[in-house]
């Protein structure tokens, strides 16, 4: 295979692992070029370098497929701030950076670009005109994927089904690969009262070619259902959690309780979204969750919100990849306290269980 050559999605997965780095909010927001709450994806036309350099380090961390960061970038958001005019200027943005990263691989082969549509936050159940405004949305961001080379689209992060079948009815009309992911609430059922799995099964009835779940909870209660979505359907699954310890009786980060010796809680009436740090998934926790996904069969991984270079690089050597940032794996051989190379002076090992 030549950098020249690059085989589609399906044939990626009919092979082996894919990886997708999505999540991209939290992320942008830290290296100080997003703001917190309103979480607007302006960094492609104010800080076009910023969002080119994540890519860049995401694509050398192993993933497989430069997600066009456009979440959040739909007409109802930009209107929200004021700067609706933007909405087009900014999505051409944000493609035509996924692509020239795409384009121009670390590794062997070129990567996949992403078209990306998502929860639309309007979509309202019974009511007609806010499910046509959001189907509007839809089609003009995927149609300018189109335009812009996305060799995939990607519907995210959806806990409504019905919106979920509206994104996946609008990406089937360009015949290019699609994935679908969706995003239930702490009710474990999406809010128009369709089970996880029977939205996952409808979404297969209706062609989606990749289905799982992306964003809201972490490895340990979105594994459960990504075991009965696998078992349940054909095609490929998808399985992108959040990088945060989420518990049975928090299934989501949007109500996880800081009890660990906070001194100084969020101003906000819960951690999400600005406090969720003590809550953090190891990447220990990341690269199990990887394996155990792959293990079962599910071929299109990565992470969402929480997502950082470091644990796609995690995901990808979990389920055997050796990506250009394995160089740069963990080696914990000469640390100076807690390695084993035989000019570390004993005092100082010996002491590493009273640091």
């Amino acid at each position: 295979m030549t950098k020249d050559q690059k085989r589609g999605l399906i044939d990626r997965l009919n092979l082996g692992p894919v990886i997708c780095a999505e999540g991209f909010l939290f992320e942008i927001e830290k290296r100080g070029y997003m703001s917190s709450g309103e979480f607007v994806p302006m960094v492609s036309l104010e800080n076009p370098e910023a969002l080119l350099n994540l890519h860049r380090d995401f694509q050398h961390a192993g993933s497989d497929i430069v997600q066009a960061f456009t979440y959040n970038g739909h007409r109802e958001k930009m209107r929200v701030i004021g700067k609706e005019e933007l909405l087009e200027p900014l999505n051409r943005a944000a493609l035509q950076i996924a692509k020239d990263v795409a384009t121009s691989p670390i590794g062997k082969e070129p990567n996949l670009m992403a078209g990306n549509i998502s929860n639309s936050n309007i979509w309202k159940q019974d009511d007609k005109k806010s499910q046509l405004e959001v189907e509007k949305m839809f089609r003009e961001m995927v149609g300018w994927a189109v335009d812009e080379g996305a060799d995939i689209l990607i519907g995210e992060t959806f806990y409504y089904a019905e919106e979920a079948y509206t994104a996946l009815k609008v990406m089937k009309e360009t015949n290019l690969p699609s994935v679908i992911t969706i995003a239930p609430y702490g009710q474990n059922i999406m809010r128009d009262n369709v089970s996880i799995l029977d939205t996952c099964k409808e979404l297969e009835q209706k062609g989606g070619d990749v289905i799982g779940m992306n964003c809201h909870r972490g490895p340990n209660t979105m594994m459960p259902y990504l075991k009965e979505i696998r078992k349940a359907l054909k095609c490929h699954v998808a399985g992108l959690p959040i990088t945060y310890r989420t518990t049975e009786a928090n299934p989501t980060f949007f109500n996880l309780p800081d009890n660990n010796g906070c001194t100084c809680h969020s101003p906000h009436e819960t951690t999400f979204p600005t406090a969720l740090d003590p809550m953090q998934c190891s990447r220990y926790e990341i690269g199990k969750f990887a394996k155990e996904a792959y293990d079962l069969g599910i071929n299109y991984l990565g992470v969402c919100c929480g997502a950082n270079p470091m644990l796609i690089r995690e995901v990808a050597e979990a389920v055997g990849l050796k990506v250009p940032a394995s160089k740069y794996r963990e080696n914990m051989e000469n640390h100076y306290m807690f390695g084993k190379n035989k000019r570390i002076p004993k005092h100082i090992k010996d002491y590493r269980t009273k640091a």
